[in-house]
């Protein structure tokens, strides 16, 4: 069961603040100490504008990334380091975004790039006598005038076709680079010859370029996220062999054609490298698709079937529709035959409570093929025995009684798997409430994808503020979940409370499972006895290989931790120190490299995706 944010406060404070703390926490619950304790921890925003001053590359950088750049040219051959080929169409690009473009790629601290520029109007004579100034003055830049306007993947075509390098690179013709773009990638290759892929992080611009807005910081690879939105965008470059296996951009999926073609180029991608800094700006004008969403509405179609070609070359079954936010979207996975789900509800008294979560499951459930198995955990009230007698009334219902007389989440689970007899486990605290009627169906077709070892819900406290939307490595110091008390109708930063996505953890309130995968890695950890166990167990699984899916389609109450006390004891705080140490030993790396589900340029304070303040580049 992961506990939020809680760590790096507790830490600070002196033994008599953390039992004041423990009792306010014992009186008014969670949700009220996190808010509290979040007033305390978290900083003022961050604005955007400074903080893009502050990170952006110096020009003291820039000339050291100049020099260090034609020192790998100097000590290898002529060929080393790689050649970036930047592919441009264009067409009646306005005079002073084009210029302002073609100069953003000459001013990069790397200077092995050629410029493939593809002009579609040739007949325009202000672009022309733009293009053959820039062509005179830099043998890097070359334009090839198409006979006729072929449309955005043709024209894009072209200019691939012209590129020479070992990578290519996409940048719109009314767009910039950062100057250090080309320079970030190329100094990985140094480390990693085998990259095939990368992506940057992106923001917005206003046409006069005065104003820096809206930065989309985004996640390592995440498939899931990448089915629910292009959020991989720009800047996108490819190994050229890879561009030229694939064929290039399809016109059919003019609109959607980068989100096509970024699809087939990372199903080809052995490594694929995200670079957390603002490299791409992508300027807002009444034309731009940044500005006006509807003005392509043609795209989102194209966008869909862009979707479902993934899932048809991956061989996956898959339904995708059209979220009402222009650009994103919803994939269903479909329910393979029938298999037998084992819902594990660990319980130690709390009647009513228990009562509530099993008919919600009984009455609301669409999926009929399950067996519940209560875990009794010393007990201690007679109409809790009475309510099990009644309750095993109902031939699905199994009460198993877990011997030891210690609270131990992980011990218990792990007990309760051992009776289970489902393929899939789903473990459910006593305290939840079922909202979505194929929430089982849900999780179950996600979860028997080849390459899903869990996938968890979207839980709402009871006054329909969010609970649980995903958890997030290092915040608070282990582990929190993310936009912790958002109102149920908000869907978030560039709606990921809404979208299915890969996470690195996900909690244990309401999760399902492959039960091979579950005994294949061990099970809970029994030395985390209450806090972070869920968190170990997806972390595990992530490190063999397997995805840990966020489904938001699976909606619950869930009316936190009712079945067991407070840390209001010496004893237990003691406990819970130490499982706070067990997981900083044991994740030692992950903690200092960053959760790559989420971005180092993002707050571990918060749980909203706002900018992180005093960021080291």
């Amino acid at each position: 069961m992961a506990l939020n944010s809680v760590v790096r406060f507790l830490k600070k404070l002196k033994p008599y603040n953390i039992q004041k703390g423990l009792r306010y926490l014992k009186h008014f619950g969670w949700k009220e100490f996190l808010v509290r304790l979040s007033e305390r921890m978290e900083p003022e925003e961050v604005p955007y504008g400074p903080w893009y001053e502050e990170h952006r590359a110096k020009p003291e950088e820039l000339e050291r990334q100049r020099k260090q750049s034609l020192a790998w040219r100097k000590k290898g051959s002529e060929e080393q380091p790689c050649v970036f080929s930047i592919a441009v169409p264009v067409f009646h690009t306005p005079e002073k975004f084009l210029c302002e473009m073609i100069e953003s790629v000459q001013a990069q601290s790397f200077p092995f790039w050629e410029l493939c520029i593809a002009n579609a109007a040739p007949e325009d004579e202000t672009v022309a006598e733009v293009l053959e100034k820039y062509c005179r003055q830099d043998r890097r830049i070359r334009v090839q005038n198409l006979d006729e306007n072929r449309g955005i993947s043709e024209n894009t075509n072209a200019a691939l076709e012209m590129a020479r390098g070992t990578f290519v690179g996409l940048l719109d013709h009314d767009d910039l680079l950062a100057p250090d773009a080309l320079y970030e990638m190329a100094s990985r290759l140094e480390k990693d010859a085998g990259i095939d892929v990368f992506y940057t992080d992106e923001d917005k611009v206003t046409t006069d370029l005065s104003e820096h807005f809206q930065p989309h910081l985004k996640p390592d690879f995440n498939l899931d996220l990448l089915r629910s939105n292009n959020y991989i965008c720009h800047f996108f470059t490819v190994r050229r062999e890879i561009a030229e296996k694939i064929g290039g951009f399809r016109p059919e999926f003019n609109g959607a054609q980068d989100y096509d073609f970024i699809f087939r180029c990372t199903e080809q991608a052995e490594k694929i490298v995200h670079i957390p800094r603002i490299l791409y700006h992508w300027r807002v004008h009444s034309a731009s698709t940044a500005d006006n969403p509807a003005s392509k509405m043609y795209a989102y179609e194209a966008g869909k079937r862009a979707i479902e070609g993934n899932l048809e070359r991956t061989g996956t079954k898959g339904e995708v529709s059209l979220r009402p936010d222009y650009g994103f979207y919803d994939v269903r996975y479909p329910v393979q035959g029938e298999p037998l789900v084992s819902i594990l509800i660990p319980n130690r008294d709390q009647r009513e409570t228990l009562l509530q979560c099993i008919e919600s499951v009984r009455n609301k459930s669409t999926w009929k093929n399950f067996e519940i198995l209560i875990i009794e955990n010393n007990s201690q009230e007679k109409e809790t025995f009475d309510c099990y007698r009644e309750l095993e009334r109902d031939e699905r219902i199994r009460v198993i009684t877990y011997p030891e007389k210690t609270f131990n989440y992980s011990a218990i689970n792990n007990f309760g798997v051992r009776e289970a007899q489902g393929e899939y486990l789903l473990f459910l605290n006593n305290d939840i409430e079922v909202i979505t009627p194929d929430w089982i169906e849900q999780m179950l077709g996600n979860c028997q994808r080849p390459e899903v070892g869990i996938v968890g819900a979207k839980l709402y406290y009871p006054d329909d503020t969010i609970q649980h939307a995903g958890i997030i490595i290092g915040i608070g110091g282990i582990a929190g979940h993310a936009f912790l008390g958002l109102a149920r109708a908000k869907s978030g930063y560039l709606h990921k409370a809404s979208l299915q996505m890969d996470y690195s953890a996900v909690t244990a309130a309401c999760m399902m499972m492959k039960a091979e995968v579950f005994r294949k890695i061990g099970g809970f950890e029994e030395k985390l006895s209450v806090a972070f166990n869920d968190v170990d167990l997806c972390l595990r699984t992530v490190g063999q290989g397997w995805l840990v899916v966020y489904n938001p389609h699976v909606e619950m109450y869930h009316y936190e931790s009712k079945s067991r006390g407070a840390e209001d004891s010496e004893e237990k705080v003691r406990r819970f120190q130490q499982e706070i140490e067990f997981m900083r030993t044991r994740w030692n790396r992950l903690l200092k490299d960053g959760d790559p589900n989420y971005n180092p340029n993002l707050t571990l304070s918060k749980w909203n995706y706002s900018l992180r303040g005093q960021m080291k580049k």
